[in-house]
């Protein structure tokens, strides 16, 4: 069985699309444990008409407050071998649990299965997050997510499925950290769970102005940077080899100030005239030509434009370096 963990908070609006489409799977081995994170609208009393209907829906009321408190809720209630994250203001596409359930039966434990995603919104999606959905769709369809993971959150909040082992073997919801889904599939990335490749949308991405995405200050870009230094320092970093950040924008001081706050060795390089020679936090900043003093250095790039990104990692290649083991992209 197919356990759906649905935290919620004033959705009544879009819950009856969401249950209705897990209610339409066509694997039908499942239950949802919808959690109630204190709305004050009419989602709660929209989710137990659902249950009155379908005894495979049980709606309870969060234990604590917050995303993390009502994801622990709903696994702590849940009995199924297999478990899965909805939101509650997005659409299942009909064949997501046989898809995905398929995949990671045939492929056993130590993996995990994940579906293609498409954003819509009544107003139209941004550029942004087309782009965002290109590159994570083409990551899913190699199943090279883990390839990307500083970059960005590789593997969507509400499309995967793990086994009940190997999801306790993460430490599930234990964390208290935010971006919480981010932090999750680092966490499936340390205990080296497989990515199985999948070509089909299986999910349907709901944008709109309030969604907590897009409100909440634990979704504000320091939240993913604190997260990226946290586990490249963690599990990445070698401390015996040189190490070199990239970029002196938003995310280069970010990075800069906690490296230093930790007397953590490194070379700033930057290709600003007016900052090269120049110094941030007490730290010089050089150009980047300085890289070839260094033996064998770890990199971290900040840098956010597109060609310059091209011109860095063609560096990279020229010098028979290595992503994810030589340099890694923040941004």
């Amino acid at each position: 069985m197919v356990s759906i963990l649905i935290p919620f908070k004033n959705t009544a609006h879009f819950l009856p699309e969401c249950l209705g489409s897990i209610c339409a799977q066509s694997y039908q081995d499942w239950e949802v444990i919808a959690i109630d994170d204190h709305s004050d609208d009419a989602s709660r009393q929209v989710a137990e008409g659902f249950a009155q209907k379908d005894p495979r829906i049980k709606v309870h009321a969060n234990e604590g407050k917050g995303i993390i408190t009502a994801l622990r809720t709903a696994y702590r209630l849940s009995t199924g071998n297999y478990i899965t994250r909805m939101d509650s203001d997005d659409i299942m596409k009909p064949d997501r649990l046989e898809v995905m359930r398929t995949a990671l039966f045939k492929f056993g434990k130590g993996h995990i299965a994940v579906g293609q995603v498409r954003y819509f919104s009544a107003r139209g999606i941004s550029n942004g997050y087309q782009r965002y959905e290109a590159w994570l769709n083409d990551l899913t369809k190699k199943g090279s997510n883990y390839s990307e993971i500083y970059k960005e959150c590789v593997i969507p909040s509400p499309c995967w499925l793990i086994h009940r082992d190997d999801f306790e073997l993460c430490k599930g919801f234990e964390p208290n950290r935010y971006p919480e889904d981010y932090d999750l599939t680092f966490r499936f990335y340390e205990r080296g769970i497989k990515v199985i490749p999948c070509d089909k949308v299986l999910h349907l991405w709901r944008d709109y102005d309030t969604r907590t995405s897009r409100t909440h200050e634990h979704y504000a870009q320091n939240y993913f940077l604190d997260i990226k230094i946290h586990y490249f320092l963690r599990l990445d970093y070698d401390r015996k080899r040189p190490l070199v950040v990239w970029g002196a924008g938003f995310k280069g001081k970010t990075i800069a100030k906690v490296l230093l706050e930790r007397e953590i060795p490194f070379l700033w390089l930057c290709d600003n005239p007016k900052k090269i020679n120049k110094k941030i936090y007490g730290k010089c900043l050089y150009y980047f030509s300085e890289l070839e003093n260094l033996d064998n250095p770890q990199s971290i790039v900040t840098v956010a434009n597109e060609d310059a990104q091209k011109d860095i990692k063609d560096y990279f290649r020229n010098r028979n370096q290595r992503s994810m083991q030589d340099f890694f992209f923040f941004c």
